[in-house]
């Protein structure tokens, strides 16, 4: 039988942990292990997780430092050997079939790498948050069928990539695609680091889907409101991965005579707003140009892999 293990980062999670985890408890599916990583938050998620971690399969480790969503989630993924990795936020509850239903179409379908369910808003369970991730031909990642109504995503339909909101990865696929031994690069930090991850898994011939018998809700926070919601640090780590999955994983050919124009309109476009409305975000450009020469290594290591299994 397949085996699964859940890992979750927490950063300030108070609110939240207990119910995450007491979902994860309740899963009909068998849990190997659940980890549990504490970026070193100031509020009392340690002291709500400590009784958890008395149980013998669930470990907490807290760091003395924020090493981010991605390096967190690395750490995590480093202390398990299951078939299949559930990565989780600590504000998303699982219905308790959740890995049930994910794992049972995941070990139906080999080629598939990595698939989420339908993750509703907790404040209104008849919308949605996320079925996955989609991308557009400017090359901006989204949430597919944010906002509309749950009953339109009845169907199992393959997706872009999967949010790191619940997103169930194929052990396989993780050590396929992990580059350095990291799955996530930690040049993101936080941010993107999903759309990452499910683009480099794409180019190797992986697949992903969404699978709305899967069901989850998702207690966002800031992210419901504006741009004026979201702090300073989220939107720059935003900024500058979005740079950072272009260089790493935009297949250059005949496509990007049409592909390079919309990218390039579109960040002039932003480029403007940013100028007159967040210039915070020009902070950016140091790191981009700082990481460049690390990107353009992960991206001939990726180029070099497609091509030896005959992939773009």
């Amino acid at each position: 039988m397949a085996t699964a293990s859940v890992c979750i980062v927490t950063y300030n999670s108070a609110n939240d942990i207990e119910n995450c985890i007491e979902a994860v408890l309740r899963q009909s599916f068998p849990v190997e292990s659940i980890v549990i990583i504490d970026n070193a938050s100031i509020d009392h998620t340690a002291k709500r997780v400590m009784p958890y971690a008395e149980q013998k399969q669930v470990q907490f480790i807290a760091n003395k430092v924020n090493n981010g969503f991605a390096g967190g989630q690395n750490q995590a993924i480093r202390q398990t050997r299951s078939d299949y990795v559930l990565v989780l936020n600590p504000d998303v509850t699982l219905d308790p079939n959740y890995l049930t239903e994910i794992i049972r179409f995941m070990e139906q379908n080999p080629s598939v790498g990595s698939a989420t369910g339908q993750l509703v808003f907790a404040s209104n369970t008849e919308v949605m948050d996320s079925a996955g991730l989609g991308m557009k031909h400017t090359r901006n990642a989204y949430d597919l069928a944010a906002g509309e109504l749950a009953v339109n995503w009845q169907e199992t339909k393959q997706v872009f990539g999967v949010s790191g909101a619940a997103a169930v990865y194929r052990r396989a696929m993780i050590d396929d695609i992990s580059y350095s031994e990291r799955f996530f690069d930690e040049h993101f930090f936080a941010y993107k680091e999903d759309v990452d991850a499910a683009w480099r898994a794409r180019k190797l011939g992986w697949t992903a889907f969404y699978v709305p018998a899967a069901h989850a809700l998702h207690h966002r926070g800031w992210k419901k409101g504006g741009r004026t919601n979201v702090p300073l640090f989220v939107r720059q780590h935003s900024y500058q991965n979005r740079f950072f999955t272009l260089i790493k994983n935009e297949t250059l050919g005949w496509h990007s005579l049409v592909i390079a124009p919309l990218i390039a309109a579109t960040e002039i476009m932003k480029l403007g707003y940013i100028v007159l409305k967040e210039p915070g975000l020009l902070r950016c450009w140091p790191e981009i140009f700082r990481s460049m020469p690390s990107m353009l290594a992960k991206r001939k290591w990726l180029i070099q892999k497609a091509k030896q299994r005959n992939l773009r």
